[in-house]
């Protein structure tokens, strides 16, 4: 065990709440774009009761990182082997799974001028807007048409999971639901509930506001409502942490099964931000690429000239399973998850650590959760293989968070070159100009969209392309799949998720072996 030393400094200065008022919040982004300096005298205050969260030096913060790992064991006890039975997404590519994996190995473009509303003052213009999405055969015309776009995701996504899993209606009906639970995040929750409640507020008052505007704002309502459609009455929340929602929800749902809490999780993300108050909050945030006039290169991960990420949305939800009750019932088995981790950076609300810490310990512990170790022994033949070959990385194309990512997964795997690295949220547009293009960044909904896309990698044997990588980052030197899909036997693959907030995800996939 080695101790590794870091130290922080979140550059987010606060005001203190003034009589009468609500406060102000005032943040300077280093890593996002660069900020506007605050200048304050030497005890760290300024006028007007500013006071910074930097005058003082945060904390050391010390970790112990494994510099090997024993010769770990992969689960074997049928109630806590967890394996992926059904699968389900809405996407900018629709609704059907194999759809959007051959879209994506083609390369071929999600990407738009916005036109949900009139963005033409907006700084950013475009993202992965889903058009011609259809809820038909899984939500009433009635409920259809009150909903947030972030529960109609959600319901027909988890709906369309469980038909892959042979868990129709007929079925459920015939098992225990007490032992089927759901865990669906969302980072943003109803987003176009909440400001259609807001508005209705300022502009009309109080008793104007819908009677469905809190329950359908709030961001444990997809579960709910999934659960209330379909009967299922086991574990049921949402976790929100940001970017990294659906694999937190992924790795608590496999620990509800390993503890015998249920047999079946019906669990991912949702989001559906793609409207004024989301694509407005992002640009003030600095965190979107503003490629207005070639929004095709917008989205371009590792390389030298990006300059942010493109907003998606969408919906992306597995049933996760235990091997016992998925041999019960004679199930067809997708794939198998070993297993997984979280951590937080502990450093500032939206700049990675530039050392990689918290994201290299977290995959340190998921596949110490997995049972794969990060490199060959001599010594354990029989783990050879369960070697990782592929990442499924977060890239989203931002400044410190993609070289952040590169950094910590070569601390972990000290020789990359059987590891093929590639990112969902950047795809190839195919044109007759032959210009590049995206999916988008799903948010909530970017670990789930992703696992999927990981599983489909496992068991059709090829990697979609990362595109736009004209001129990569010299320290990049794992292969990137760049710009044409590869085929690739997967072995154990791993894909990460993290969000604002330095929460870092990593969950672990690998073909089924009985």
């Amino acid at each position: 065990m080695a101790a590794v030393t870091g130290s922080c400094s979140s550059g987010v200065l606060f005001r203190a709440r003034e009589a009468g008022g609500n406060g102000a919040f005032w943040a300077q982004y280093s890593g996002l774009r660069p900020g506007e300096n605050v200048h304050m005298d030497s005890a760290g205050t300024r006028p007007n009761g500013f006071v910074s969260s930097s005058a003082r030096k945060c904390r050391t913060i010390k970790a112990m990182v494994s510099q090997t790992l024993s010769a770990p064991k992969r689960e074997k006890d049928p109630k806590k082997r967890i394996v992926i039975t059904g699968m389900g997404l809405v996407s900018v590519f629709g609704s059907d799974i194999d759809t959007f994996y051959d879209k994506l190995l083609e390369g071929e473009s999600g990407i738009s001028l916005i036109d949900r509303f009139d963005a033409s003052n907006f700084s950013v213009r475009f993202a992965g807007q889903i058009r011609d999405f259809s809820s038909k055969g899984y939500i009433d015309g009635k409920n259809d048409r009150r909903l947030d776009d972030c529960w109609r995701y959600c319901l027909v996504a988890g709906r369309r999971a469980l038909e892959d899993a042979n868990l129709g209606p007929e079925i459920l009906e015939t098992m225990d639901r007490s032992k089927i639970g759901v865990l669906v995040g969302t980072g943003m929750g109803g987003l176009s509930a909440f400001t259609t409640g807001v508005e209705a507020l300022i502009q009309k008052g109080y008793k104007k506001i819908s009677p469905f505007f809190i329950p359908y704002s709030i961001t444990n309502m997809g579960s709910a409502l999934l659960a209330i459609d379909t009967g299922l009455m086991g574990p049921n929340y949402s976790i929100s942490t940001a970017c990294a929602t659906a694999n937190y929800c992924f790795y608590a749902a496999a620990n509800h099964i390993r503890r015998g809490e249920a047999d079946i999780m019906v669990v991912g993300g949702t989001e559906a931000a793609v409207m004024p108050t989301g694509v407005g909050g992002f640009i003030a945030c600095r965190a979107l690429s503003q490629r207005n006039d070639e929004p095709q290169k917008a989205s371009r991960p590792w390389d030298k000239h990006r300059d942010g990420f493109v907003m998606g949305e969408g919906s992306g939800v597995l049933i996760m399973e235990s091997l016992e009750s998925a041999l019960k019932r004679g199930a067809t088995i997708i794939a198998e998850y070993l297993g997984g981790a979280v951590t937080c950076d502990a450093h500032h609300m939206t700049d990675p650590r530039s050392d990689g810490l918290g994201v290299s310990s977290c995959i340190t512990k998921s596949l110490e959760d997995a049972g794969v170790s990060p490199e060959e022994k001599d010594d354990c033949s029989s783990n050879n293989d369960l070697q990782v070959n592929y990442v499924n990385a977060h890239a989203t194309s931002t400044l410190a968070g993609d070289l952040a990512e590169v950094n910590a997964i070569k601390k972990v795997f000290k020789d990359t070159s059987e590891i093929k690295m590639n990112g969902t949220k950047a795809r190839k547009l195919k044109t007759q100009l032959k210009n590049d293009s995206m999916i988008g960044h799903g948010l909530g909904a970017a670990g789930g969209l992703e696992a999927i896309a990981t599983i489909r990698a496992i068991t059709t044997g090829w990697l979609h392309p990362t595109i736009n990588q004209d001129n990569l980052e010299p320290d990049v030197t794992i292969d990137t799949v760049p710009n044409v899909k590869k085929e690739h036997e997967v072995n154990v693959a791993i894909s990460n998720s993290f969000g604002f907030g330095g929460h870092n995800s990593v969950v672990v996939f690998a073909p089924f072996t009985p």
